[in-house]
């Protein structure tokens, strides 16, 4: 009887974050609600917000990056669609298996290796305000759309700290980590062609 009533409250906890997940996410500290209040923005970027000198060669130019772009500016990049798939749960969104981010791996080749991408994601709430403008962002009709096609994104930039080291461009003495460079939040438009 206790073992159904933990999963009954649990699962009622859940279904209210998966819609009243606040922008801080779950965060303990003023850093952290602050990193994912940038993560979970909605705010399309404007025209002067954009940084010309953004490319996917120059995010993933070797060196740390933490400082090296502003998270106060957007970029418009272009590349190879390697994979469209569900991040794991995180604070960020309130650790809701059914509100993950969904992450988009781009490269200059198909075939690039794993330090030779930048991992894109479309948060939940970018999704929602698609859905809302009648588009379908699901991790399904984006896979289909994207995949194997060299794309142009544009969004926010966003270091993402808790995944730096898990950063085959920083870290390449632990290859068994994820790759990923940790930067990028698509925030907008995509375009795709063959």
């Amino acid at each position: 009887m206790l073992v159904a009533v933990v999963i009954t409250v649990l699962i009622a906890a859940g279904l209210a974050l998966s819609s009243n997940c606040p922008s801080a996410g779950w965060a303990f500290t003023r850093s952290a609600r602050s990193l994912n209040r940038l993560k979970n923005r909605t705010e399309f970027p404007q025209s002067a917000d954009y940084d010309p000198r953004i490319t996917l060669d120059e995010l993933l130019r070797p060196g740390e990056d933490s400082n090296r772009w502003s998270s106060n500016r957007a970029a418009r990049i272009q590349g190879e669609v390697i994979d469209v798939k569900y991040a794991h749960p995180e604070a960020t969104n309130c650790f809701c298996l059914w509100r993950r981010d969904l992450h988009i791996p781009i490269a200059q080749s198909k075939g690039a290796q794993k330090n030779a991408q930048v991992i894109l994601e479309v948060t939940p709430v970018w999704r929602d305000l698609a859905s809302e403008h009648g588009t379908d962002w699901s991790e399904t009709t984006l896979r289909a759309k994207l995949l194997d096609h060299w794309c142009e994104f544009e969004g926010w930039l966003y270091f993402d700290e808790d995944h730096a080291d898990r950063s085959r461009k920083y870290y390449t003495s632990q290859p068994e980590q994820l790759a990923r460079n940790c930067v990028g939040n698509s925030s907008g438009n995509e375009d795709c062609s063959d």
